[in-house]
């Protein structure tokens, strides 16, 4: 191959909904994809924590992505699933409207995501990518919680066993 050609790296991101906004999280983060089901309520945590689910023995906490990013709380439908991602060695589930699909992205095409100054927080979008029509925004699922959180989260995996 010739030196001077520079190659890009095409990485695989699971692309879903939240709303009408299309996100996506490196697919090497993701454990699996379940279909929502009954989640149990923990007192005294987080408005945008659910609670935890059993999944084949082992306790996970669910976040709801919608509220975690300052949306309404929306009724699970038929489409509305569980991500579940590894966050430093924790199991977390977040809540999707629907999920859309594997896709391969060139890194050539990730963009570094907008600055809206310095009152919002967008730290937890590490890329945005042009799909076809739609704008992806990849998220940093380390930076969707602060440490005192990830901490919150692994106190609430022991609570509910």
């Amino acid at each position: 191959m010739d030196k001077n050609t520079t190659q890009s790296r095409r990485e695989r991101y699971l692309t879903f909904h939240i709303g009408s906004e299309q996100y996506g999280i490196a697919i090497n983060r993701i454990k699996e994809i379940i279909a929502m089901m009954s989640i149990t309520k923990v007192p005294n945590i987080p408005a945008y924590m659910r609670g935890v689910i059993n999944l084949r023995g082992s306790i996970i906490p669910v976040v709801d992505t919608r509220l975690r990013f300052n949306m309404e709380h929306r009724e699970s439908d038929m489409h509305t699933a569980i991500i579940i991602v590894e966050v430093q060695k924790i199991s977390i589930g977040f809540i999707v409207d629907r999920v859309e699909e594997v896709s391969s992205i060139e890194s050539s095409s990730l963009s570094e995501p907008p600055k809206f100054g310095s009152s919002i927080d967008t730290d937890f979008i590490c890329a945005v990518a042009q799909i076809e029509d739609y704008v992806v925004m990849i998220l940093d699922v380390l930076k969707l919680f602060e440490a005192d959180e990830l901490v919150g989260i692994e106190q609430t995996q022991t609570q509910g066993e």
